[in-house]
């Protein structure tokens, strides 16, 4: 039970960090655009097929909203830091000397 609690927390974190990285590295679309980021216009001109003079109006409108969605990111990962930590907390006791070590090379 132990070692399944401590495997799923730590694929967590790995599979967290690893969304954290694709979305920070920036997509084959040029400046702006992102990996795995389906709020771009080029994920919006392409999903909805929209003509040029469609996209020069959709711009502005995302580009306004990317700070608040920023903002939004990243109080969402300091929140699960945070909840991780005290998972982690919680579960560091209940491990002997060994896996005490492995957890932090993990961290």
């Amino acid at each position: 039970m132990k070692r399944n609690v401590l495997a799923l927390t730590a694929a967590g974190a790995i599979a967290l960090g690893g969304f954290v990285v694709v979305q920070a590295q920036p997509g084959p679309g040029g400046a702006g655009h992102r990996h795995g980021h389906a709020f771009g216009l080029k994920g919006i001109t392409e999903k909805l097929d929209l003509t040029a003079e469609q996209q020069a109006k959709v711009q502005p409108i995302l580009d306004q909203a990317k700070p608040q969605i920023a903002t939004i990111h990243q109080e969402a990962m300091q929140k699960m830091h945070t909840v991780m930590n005290n998972t982690l907390s919680q579960i560091r006791p209940l491990l002997n000397a060994d896996q005490q070590s492995k957890l932090d090379a993990i961290e």
